[in-house]
């Protein structure tokens, strides 16, 4: 049959990024407590195009990613680039990963056990020239936290308002890092952390440690920074936090970026 995909353009318009977005698999990934875990992700690929040909072939994406049976890790990923760079003959590759990774988590006071769901991404890229090619793994975890606004507590006479946050942690790491270390580094610099379960003792003493631990959008991001900059697994980092306002109509927000 004939290959359309392959025949000349003329219009000499190069593509940077061609392929697929969405595509939903099973995959398993490494879980710190439990070896491994299942989940569903979406996966996202792209090649880029060079001018003379019209288009590229779209099932051979599905083809590397399934051929992967569902195991997904950040060492795998690499030959995932690999194979995509060979079968289209590109100079550059890319593949994003994003799927729901599940914790258990004891409640505070009374121990009792719910499952907390994170969106959670493998970002990576491949550049091939000169004979080489060059990897680079970006790792995301987005971590639901509550803060409290220190600024409300000090000027009212009780209370003070609070909301839930969103804290997005990205990193090029050196060595192995689990998602957990960095879910629970976001957890740590917030107000408190979030449970999908809470009895009345423990409803307590979340809103307790967090009337106790007020932080600013600027604080969650600069202690976030602070822990990742110690750690010497860590290489580069970029920390997002947004304060969904519980009495404003925006959001509060704050990025920090770094590298070793």
């Amino acid at each position: 049959m004939k290959d359309v995909q392959n025949t000349p353009d003329n219009r000499k318009v190069p593509i940077q990024k061609v392929g697929i977005k969405n595509l939903r698999i099973p995959i398993t990934v490494m879980d710190r407590e439990r070896v491994s875990q299942n989940t569903v992700a979406t996966v996202s690929m792209t090649v880029d195009l060079p001018h003379r040909f019209k288009g590229t072939h779209m099932s051979r994406f599905v083809e590397i990613i399934n051929a992967c049976r569902g195991r997904v890790s950040v060492h795998g990923i690499g030959a995932i680039l690999t194979r995509m760079i060979s079968r289209f003959d590109s100079s550059n590759a890319h593949v994003e990963i994003r799927f729901p990774y599940f914790i258990e988590k004891p409640a505070p006071v009374s121990g009792v056990r719910s499952l907390m769901d994170f969106e959670c991404a493998f970002l990576a890229s491949m550049k091939s020239g000169a004979g080489k090619r060059r990897m680079d793994l970006v790792l995301e975890v987005v971590v639901p936290v509550n803060t409290l606004c220190p600024c409300s507590r000090e000027i009212s006479a009780g209370g003070a308002h609070n909301q839930r946050s969103i804290v997005t942690v990205r990193v090029r790491t050196n060595r192995l890092v689990w998602l957990e270390d960095l879910i629970e580094i976001a957890e740590a610099e917030a107000s408190a952390p979030l449970y999908s379960m809470l009895k009345r003792e423990d409803e307590k003493f979340v809103t307790e440690q967090a009337y106790s631990n007020p932080r600013f959008v600027e604080d969650v991001v600069r202690g976030v920074a602070v822990r990742l900059r110690r750690d010497r697994r860590i290489a580069w980092y970029e920390v997002e936090s947004e304060n969904l306002e519980s009495i404003h109509n925006h959001s509060a927000y704050a990025l920090v970026r770094g590298a070793r």
